[in-house]
């Protein structure tokens, strides 16, 4: 878990700022529409008043907001020798600026800049509430798991006058967070086109976040048409060198789906589209909510004093209370907990022991048990909000186990686990409880690369490229279960052990994929799209090819 005390004071302030050259590109598509005014919501230090003077054709006004005082004196002193725009520089809170300021119902002709990146969590008490209330003046669903750009961007939208442009630089979590779900909502409502241009590299120095650029263009009434969404994947900044307006005309827009949900189908092609579209309508194939039920798993509070392992329970004579459990890649590197993967936990010294102390009162343990949880009280651990609120603190809730996992993030793709041993899991995986579907061909079939490229589609990521995905996406996901496939258990865990992913999803295509009655075309785009959105997410070289 990351604490604010923690973090550097530019991650706090959201303060990464956008080199020259992106922020001329983006000055030069909105410079295309000759706006009189431009709004700037959040200026820095600037980069964007130069790049906006050297691109704009006709005397502009200019109004640029920022927060910080001293980076607003040095956007100042820039703006001071800039002499063809009528640059405004306001010392101000966006977010408080737009809600009380007279401008709220200003409408401006363009809009450009770099929102802060700033989490939920770390933003002050006001800010916390602006946010808030800009969600509710546009009637959007609102979720403390926001970040600051996503409150900026709505409000920014809602000054940009009809017809008018939007260029931001924004990052590339925009495309699939759950947490942006009301502003890609808001936005596919309000603009009539929209391009994103998504790098493979990341641009800024000191981030793990990936960044991209998005062009939007409002409706000129709420009743037009939308063209839909384009997205461009480039590598290295060789789209500089063309014009913004040719990827915005002649991009292929995709409306529908792409635009009301996540915007990551839009990096698929028509025909992997509809491919895949067409495969969720087979006969055979289901969503995941329909055949089985997912629950997180448990929520201990202190796993560090709850997950042990084998030195800890003879330490302390834990028997009675010690029952096998995972929650971790390394615990289930297949798709088989059996007796053997967790005796070799056992022996590697992993914490593959769950301590549940089952009672209503301390004086029913043994006095080892007892000596174990005054060790836990000497930590402090019962002053932890889990504990705290749960009586006995160490009595974990909710204990029981099923008979498929699934941990919660994934490098290469997700699997399910066929739990054999009746393991308990933590909070890192889920549990899930199959109906009216055989849990061990659930298990099988959900390796193949249809599911593999729903679960890229439905999933998030944050730095770092490892997929995650919660229990309202895992919900929507499809899985094609054959009747007449057979399951070769054994032989798949051993493959997923021993073999790459592109290897594993192979075998299982020719198999499930196979069974529902896909042509070996369709089969090998479903893995290529896979492939791509895998990479894209990882960041491979080579990802993304022009």
């Amino acid at each position: 878990m990351n604490f604010k005390e923690n973090e550097s004071a530019q991650k706090l302030r959201g303060g990464y700022y956008t080199p020259y050259d992106l922020a001329h590109y983006l000055s030069k598509w909105i410079a295309e529409t000759n706006p009189e005014t431009v709004l700037e919501p959040a200026c820095g230090d600037g980069i964007f008043l130069e790049s906006l003077s050297a691109s704009l054709a006709v005397r502009t006004s200019i109004t640029a907001i920022e927060l910080d005082r001293a980076e607003a004196k040095l956007a100042a002193e820039r703006a001071s020798v800039l002499k063809n725009s009528n640059i405004s520089v306001i010392c101000a809170d966006f977010l408080e600026w737009h809600l009380t300021s007279e401008q709220k119902n200003s409408q401006y002709d363009a809009i450009v800049g770099n929102p802060p990146f700033i989490r939920y969590q770390y933003l002050l008490e006001k800010d916390q509430e602006f946010s808030e209330q800009i969600f509710k003046q546009h009637n959007l669903r609102f979720t403390k798991h926001t970040n600051a750009w996503v409150p900026f961007v709505i409000a920014s939208l809602s000054m940009l006058r009809p017809g008018g442009r939007l260029a931001m630089v924004l990052p590339s979590e925009i495309l699939h967070v759950l947490h942006a779900q009301s502003l890609r909502f808001y936005i596919g409502q309000q603009c009539k086109k929209l391009v994103i241009i998504d790098p493979e590299e990341i641009w800024f120095d000191g981030t793990l976040q990936g960044a991209v650029l998005l062009l939007a263009e409002k409706k000129k009434n709420i009743n037009e048409h939308t063209t839909g969404l384009g997205i461009i994947q480039t590598k290295g900044k060789s789209f500089l060198g063309q014009s913004p307006s040719n990827y915005f005309n002649k991009t292929n827009f995709i409306n529908g789906k792409a635009v009301e949900g996540k915007w990551t189908r839009a990096i698929l092609t028509r025909k992997e589209l509809d491919i895949f579209d067409g495969v969720i309508n087979s006969e055979n194939v289901h969503q995941f909510t329909d055949i089985a039920e997912v629950d997180v798993g448990l929520v201990t509070g202190a796993n560090n004093f709850f997950l042990v392992n084998d030195e800890t329970v003879d330490n302390y004579n834990l028997e009675k209370w010690s029952y096998p459990m995972f929650g971790r890649s390394e615990h289930c590197p297949g798709i088989l907990y059996d007796e053997k993967q967790h005796q070799n936990n056992s022996d590697a010294g992993l914490p593959s022991n769950f301590l549940w102390f089952d009672v209503n009162d301390v004086s029913e343990l043994s006095n080892s048990a007892h000596e174990y949880i005054r060790l836990g009280e000497s930590e402090n651990l019962h002053t932890r909000y889990k504990c705290r609120i749960r009586k006995p603190w160490f009595k974990v809730p909710s204990v029981y186990a099923t008979q498929v996992g699934m941990l919660k993030r994934a490098h290469d793709m997700p699997r399910l686990i066929l739990n054999e041993v009746g393991a308990y899991t933590t909070d890192t995986a889920y549990r899930i409880t199959t109906k009216n579907v055989d849990a061990k061909k659930f298990v099988y079939c959900f390796i193949n690369s249809f599911t593999a490229l729903d679960s890229e589609l439905e999933g998030r990521y944050y730095g770092g490229g490892v997929l995650e995905l919660v229990p309202s996406e895992i919900e929507k996901l499809y899985v094609p279960i054959p009747a007449q496939t057979r399951t070769a258990m054994k032989t798949l865990d051993k493959m997923i052990r021993n073999s790459s992913s592109s290897q594993v999803l192979a075998f299982q295509d020719s198999r499930v994929l196979g069974d529902l009655g896909l042509t070996t075309d369709e089969i090998v785009c479903l893995h290529a799209a896979w492939d791509k959105l895998r990479n894209r997410r990882q960041r491979a070289s080579g990802a993304i090819s022009q």
